[in-house]
């Protein structure tokens, strides 16, 4: 894998050659593993290695951007050459920043390489495929999945003095249980793989599987619910690129002339912090600007907005800075040339006053559904966010305090800015990944008056 000392040597190579105003290297690659299985075997084993060096050059206010992924000079050199003639074709852009000379002081992230997650097998991996499957035929089950592994890094180096380099670790396992007519899921990801537990993970998605056997044909209707993490995930995952401030410049975002205003309950605190020890990925953004924890959400209020550098600047020219607070680089954006600027990516929900485990949730619920997981969540409106999807993987009756039996799926339509106005219990927030957004740290939800409309046929 290649190292911080190995990209400055090659920065330095880049360098020598160019004329350019200015020149800014990004790099990104390692290692990634793959064990996937179904039908109770596994069926795929596969690694891949691979480094990616990206040039971006400033000349008279134009920029462009090449790729390679092959670190001999010859590859290196026309890669340059190819991002200094696509910059010399380009209209010179009024809104063109230098390159960020000082990215702020380091955010302080805990480690998130592991080596015990790097030194993961084959062998290793299908061992806890092995304890998946023996889990699935001790419930008469089958089961599919992956075990995946990887180590990378991340790293930015710029003209002007800028450097920024990140190595991380992952281990995912996703785990569907499937019966005659009904299925159960659980997914799990960490930079150490100590905190994956196969077996328990297992379990819980054999146990979800063979509750839910002979699901009721249960009316729609509005409901109390009882949210898993992952489910909670994919639904909120859809509102937080409307968080970034080139959207409401744009009016794009559904927080257009609502920044200062309570628009959802006021037990929801959200924030973006790369620090979280929950959280994953690197401490800088695709310019090399250090991320600061940004309070988005603040007691229902929504409270901030993230920024880019150019975003920053632009809105401070425009009649809506005095409307979306501070505005300065909150280390967001992404690599230059973009059309999209910037979005919060890791997000954190702050523990509530009074949490509750979901069984406690589920105890307190008189009649409500359980939800594991939402799959197909499209927008239906933007500006209440109005989303449908389908529950999937483990739809529950809950009635007198207590899970009944498994019912078949729902589509719902639901707002988000209703749900997020509804909620009336939540756990601690804890990691976790789904299928439909990015991996976060949520609780799990109990809201009311969940909106499904129709049955699906499964």
């Amino acid at each position: 894998m290649l190292t911080q000392s190995q990209a400055a040597a090659i920065f330095d190579r880049i360098k020598r050659p160019s004329t350019t105003d200015e020149l800014e290297v990004s790099f990104s690659g390692g290692s990634s593993s793959l064990t996937r299985f179904a039908n109770n075997v596994i069926h795929q084993n596969m690694t891949e290695e691979s480094s990616s060096v990206s040039i971006r050059v400033a000349i008279d206010g134009r920029t462009a951007r090449s790729t390679t992924n092959r670190l001999d000079d010859e590859s290196l050199k026309r890669a340059l050459t190819a991002a200094e003639t696509l910059a010399k074709v380009q209209e010179p852009d009024p809104d063109l920043l230098p390159m960020a000379e000082n990215g702020g002081a380091p955010t302080r992230v805990p480690s998130r390489y592991f080596a015990a997650t790097a030194a993961l097998t084959p062998q290793d991996r299908a061992e806890g495929v092995e304890a998946i499957v023996n889990i699935a035929k001790k419930h008469n089950l089958t089961t599919a999945g992956i075990y995946s592994s990887a180590e990378g890094f991340e790293g930015i180096f710029n003209s002007r003095g800028l450097t920024n380099w990140h190595t991380q670790t992952l281990a995912e396992i996703s785990i569907t249980m499937l019966g005659d007519d009904s299925s159960g899921w659980q997914k799990l990801n960490s930079p150490d793989v100590a905190r994956l537990d196969p077996k328990a993970l297992a379990e819980t998605a054999a146990r979800k599987a063979a509750e839910s056997v002979n699901p009721l044909d249960l009316a729609p209707g509005k409901y109390t619910v009882v949210l898993e993490p992952a489910a909670v995930l994919d639904i909120v995952g859809f509102m937080f690129w409307d968080f970034a401030g080139l959207s409401v410049l744009d009016q794009r975002s559904f927080l257009c002339d609502r920044v200062g205003t309570k628009l959802f309950g006021e037990n929801i605190n959200i924030w973006d912090n790369a620090a979280h020890p929950l959280q994953a990925g690197p401490a800088f953004d695709g310019e090399g600007m250090r991320r600061e924890p940004v309070q988005l959400v603040a007691n229902g209020v929504i409270n901030q907005l993230v920024h880019a550098r150019a975003t920053a600047a632009k809105i401070a020219k425009s009649d809506i800075a005095a409307k979306v607070g501070p505005l300065h680089a909150t280390g967001h954006g992404f690599s230059l040339p973009n059309e999209i600027g910037e979005m919060p990516s890791n997000i954190v929900f702050s523990d509530p006053a009074n949490p509750q485990t979901i069984d406690q949730m589920i105890a307190g619920t008189e009649r409500g559904i359980l939800v594991t997981r939402l799959w197909y969540i499209r927008e239906v409106e933007p500006f209440e966010k109005l989303l449908t999807g389908m529950t999937r993987d483990g739809t529950f009756l809950v009635e007198n305090g207590k899970i009944q039996r498994g019912i078949r799926n729902f589509r719902f339509n639901e707002s988000l800015v209703h749900m997020l106005s509804s909620v009336e219990a939540m756990s601690l927030a804890a990691r976790a990944c789904g299928e439909e957004s990015f991996d976060m740290v949520v609780p799990a939800m109990k809201v009311r008056d969940f909106n499904f409309t129709e049955t699906t046929k499964f």
